[in-house]
């Protein structure tokens, strides 16, 4: 029988220390562009009750939520999502809220079904969301934002790829399908099923370029020109300003330069309950699976008293850092540190000498074991540091410099 306390349960890890090192400075950066452009950090319990998530218009499954108790008997579960929460806070903390808000946020969240292709049960999460805002100036800024942030990760080739909701709720209701098949045509077309699209539009009597249109749907992909080839066609109102808005967002970004990394995808329909409007994903080489998500939900913070349009993104920290080792980026440990020995009762000025290169921001470690010069010198190249101090009982400081083993 195999003893569980030296394992982890499936689906976490243990992130050790070069690996842990390169997290925290992601998301330093991530955290330093969000505050720099206005963002505001908050912080949401990683235990929440289920009703938030779930209840009778569950927003989540409760298959993939971790659920346990309270002393009372009320049903919790661990944190699957950030921006449900954060909805939570917009909606129920603020009397006199200024709009728009701008929030932030980088923290970790849990799902029971993840595992698989590199995903955990437990991952970091950072995004930012706008709440109180539906233009398309706010969709522009939450897309820049995503653009930028890859960028602050290290990541250089990614692809945003830019859909519309709201266009294809109008294509379904010039259709007459029902909602039971628009969320089956929807889950298709997500997958990208060109057959079974196909079987479930030719059921139905669908004027002949309307029903053409539907089964082009997961090919409508590209650059902006497709937006444009689409304004001349009988799509119906709703369908047709959602592909202005989208146009207006599009040219946004452009003005932003930042076009180069985003494509449209109008077959891009994620959940209806969900999004309700611009909706995009991000992608890069080696990692099956966005990066990336976010997009405009505008019906979220109203679940929790609010009427309030919102817009957002999250990005999978670990998912960066696995496409970032596997296009080789994962940036080499530079620690340039300084290891402090001393002879016996030199320790006060060794002290003094370590606190020093501290204060100027390098890493200064101390010696804590007697071991000889030879011994301190291969240890401090085993942690990658640069210079040894050694303080002598005359006041004299040998200084050896170091070359690391590899």
């Amino acid at each position: 029988m195999k003893k569980w306390e030296i394992y982890t349960p499936d689906g976490v890890s243990d992130i050790l220390f070069d690996r842990c090192s390169e997290k925290r400075k992601i998301e330093a950066e991530l955290r330093k562009l969000f505050v720099l452009s206005g963002y505001r950090e908050l912080e949401t319990p990683t235990l929440e009750f289920y009703d938030v998530f779930g209840g009778d218009h569950a927003l989540l499954r409760q298959e993939q939520m971790y659920k346990l108790t309270d002393s009372q008997g009320r049903l919790l579960v661990l944190k699957p999502d950030m921006t449900i929460p954060v909805a939570r806070v917009i909606a129920t903390q603020f009397k006199n809220p200024v709009w728009p808000m701008k929030c932030c946020y980088i923290g970790n969240t849990f799902s029971s079904d993840e595992i698989g292709g590199g995903r955990q049960n437990e991952f970091t999460q950072a995004g930012v969301e706008v709440f109180g805002a539906h233009t398309p100036e706010a969709d522009a800024e939450i897309i820049a934002t995503a653009v930028r942030s890859i960028l602050a990760t290290g990541l250089v080739e990614f692809q945003i790829d830019i859909g519309e909701v709201e266009f294809f709720r109008g294509i379904m209701e010039e259709s007459g399908l029902s909602e039971e098949e628009i969320e089956e045509v929807r889950y298709l077309i997500d997958r990208k099923d060109y057959v079974a699209v196909e079987e479930v539009v030719e059921l139905h009597q669908i004027e002949c370029s309307l029903k053409q249109l539907i089964l082009d749907l997961p090919k409508l992909f590209g650059s902006k020109e497709i937006v444009e080839r689409l304004e001349g066609q009988q799509i119906g109102l709703r369908a047709k300003n959602a592909l202005e808005y989208l146009k207006k967002v599009l040219d946004i970004v452009d003005d932003r330069g930042l076009s180069k990394y985003v494509s449209v995808d109008l077959g891009m329909v994620q959940s209806l309950n969900y999004y309700t409007g611009i909706v995009f994903r991000g992608y890069t080489y080696g990692i099956g699976f966005p990066i990336l998500s976010g997009g405009r939900y505008n019906n979220l913070v109203s679940r929790f008293g609010l009427d309030c349009p919102a817009t957002g993104f999250s990005m999978g920290i670990n998912l960066v850092m696995m496409a970032l080792e596997h296009q080789h980026l994962s940036p080499k440990s530079t620690n340039q540190g300084v290891f402090v020995t001393y002879e016996p009762g030199c320790c006060k000025a060794a002290v003094k000498i370590c606190e020093s290169f501290q204060q100027e921001g390098r890493i200064a470690e101390m010696n804590l074991v007697e071991n000889s010069l030879a011994k301190s010198q291969s240890y401090a190249r085993m942690k990658g540091y640069n210079l040894l101090l050694n303080v002598k009982r005359d006041g004299e400081v040998e200084e050896v410099v170091l070359e690391s083993f590899t």
